[in-house]
């Protein structure tokens, strides 16, 4: 199996891309292993070939390893990222939740405190036409 050249990551590249670039890999590579599997079951065998189609296949399950795992390890690093994210965000939602129920509070107490001084303004302003009427009528 050839040597994977190491991948460097464009940041102008979408995530479906990169996943699409990335299992497009591991597809190539298992399609090489299987190749590799293959040939070494068409082939005659002898004690030498068998030696040296045991390292063959090992070292071709190596890298079909080392390409899984570095597949999975960017997938990995990607959603633990995004755990992290959304944990974030939710502290944040719950921290302006607190925040917007303390303004509701205040709120519904100007409220209360606004109808009672219109209730007293009322009832003087009531009190005050009877004293009128009844100073009116004498």
């Amino acid at each position: 199996m050839n040597a994977m050249p190491s991948e460097k990551i464009d940041t102008k590249t979408t995530d479906s891309e990169h996943a699409a670039a990335a299992a497009a890999d591991v597809e190539a590579g298992i399609r090489e292993f299987v190749r590799n599997d293959v040939a070494y079951l068409r082939r005659p065998q002898n004690g030498a070939d068998t030696v040296a189609l045991d390292a063959t296949a090992e070292a071709t399950v190596n890298n079909v390893n080392s390409l899984i795992q570095r597949v999975a390890g960017a997938s990995l690093a990607e959603i633990e990222g995004l755990i992290t994210e959304l944990q974030s965000l939710r502290d944040l939602l719950h921290a302006e939740g607190q925040r917007v129920q303390r303004e509701i509070a205040g709120y519904a107490q100007l409220s209360h405190a606004a109808m009672q001084s219109t209730r007293m303004i009322a009832d003087n302003v009531a009190q005050w036409k009877q004293a009128t009427d009844k100073l009116g009528r004498a």
